[in-house]
């Protein structure tokens, strides 16, 4: 009778624990991460290394639970939830500057001279001038991410110039500064969600697209590409982003947290862009013709962006100027 009394308390009290840690988990806040690149990306990676440490961190207080590869949507859809509070963080990029004219300074092409030129840009001009632009629209940027410096594939010919360009129909993301970008230079870009890409190529419905070596090889565009023209035509950031609204509504101590992850994860993050770019070509080189534009001639097709830009933007010119003098 006592021995089955104590298994009888012994699993009332198992029980209890249970459930007491079942209450502990459900009280834990979640915070939805979601993004659209795929898996193998640095954006991809990118984000499960700042969830990984972020759950570290936080313990008991919340939870990030991550979505790729746009489970939750694609970036345009994200950015509405981000509003509505259904997806509490996200990474945006180049649909950026649709939503701050400002942010379309990163669209300017072989504006940004390398990484750490990009550091400099960080601190001194998006920061102070970009990064308000964007909270006037109802986002917080939490952090200053890379999606990667962009290269142009495509099943025509080998891109060495402008005019290789012409008539070629070229996949951009849904920038306005990318499609003018492309139309000065003789393409016809076509506007285009990252995750259609693959099939669009594969039908024939484009023939190129342009993306870091991470998102080119990630999404396996080499399968449906022949060849990779180096241009380092733009250097993309990422954008660790949340409604400003539902932002607000956080504990402090939880938004401590992100925003410290966010800033840890970034030294992490260039270190493995860097590799990316030699490992990332070499790999891509194995089933793909690799050539090396001519970057002068890009560069003096591409004045009359800058020119545009510097018109359109209240601030155009004068974080163009200076974007240029950091590069010193």
């Amino acid at each position: 009778m006592k021995t089955i009394m104590r298994k009888y308390l012994l699993g009332a009290c198992a029980g209890i624990l249970a459930l007491g840690g079942l209450a502990q988990s459900a009280s834990a806040q979640e915070i939805v991460f979601a993004i659209s690149a795929k898996p193998g990306s640095l954006q991809h990676l990118t984000a499960e290394e700042f969830t990984r440490r972020a759950n570290e961190l936080l313990g008991d207080k919340a939870q990030v639970t991550f979505y790729g590869s746009s489970q939750l949507g694609k970036d345009k859809d994200l950015m509405q939830k981000l509003k509505l509070g259904t997806v509490h963080l996200a990474m945006p990029s180049s649909i950026m500057s649709s939503i701050a004219g400002e942010a379309g300074l990163f669209d300017m092409p072989f504006l940004v001279k390398d990484r750490a030129h990009l550091n400099r840009i960080e601190h001194k001009i998006f920061w102070p001038m970009i990064a308000p632009a964007i909270e006037e629209k109802g986002y917080k940027v939490i952090g200053f991410w890379e999606n990667g410096i962009r290269h142009i594939t495509n099943n025509v010919k080998p891109i060495n110039t402008p005019a290789d360009l012409e008539g070629v129909k070229i996949r951009t993301p849904k920038s306005t500064w990318r499609v003018k970008m492309f139309t000065a230079w003789g393409a016809n870009p076509t506007p285009m969600s990252f995750s259609e890409v693959f099939v669009a190529l594969q039908t024939g419905v484009i023939d190129g697209q342009e993306n870091p070596y991470t998102n080119i090889y990630g999404a396996k565009l080499n399968e449906v590409q022949k060849y990779v023209s180096v241009t380092g035509h733009v250097y993309t950031p990422s954008y660790l982003t949340a409604g400003a609204t539902q932002w607000a509504k956080l504990p402090e101590d939880v938004r401590q947290i992100l925003e410290q992850t966010a800033v840890d994860v970034q030294g992490w993050m260039y270190a493995t862009g860097a590799m990316d770019d030699i490992s990332l070509r070499e790999k891509l080189g194995e089933s793909m013709d690799v050539n090396i534009a001519d970057r002068a001639a890009f560069v003096e097709a591409s004045k009359p962006i800058y020119e545009e830009f510097a018109t359109e933007i209240p601030t155009g010119k004068e974080m163009i100027d200076m974007a240029l003098q950091l590069a010193e």
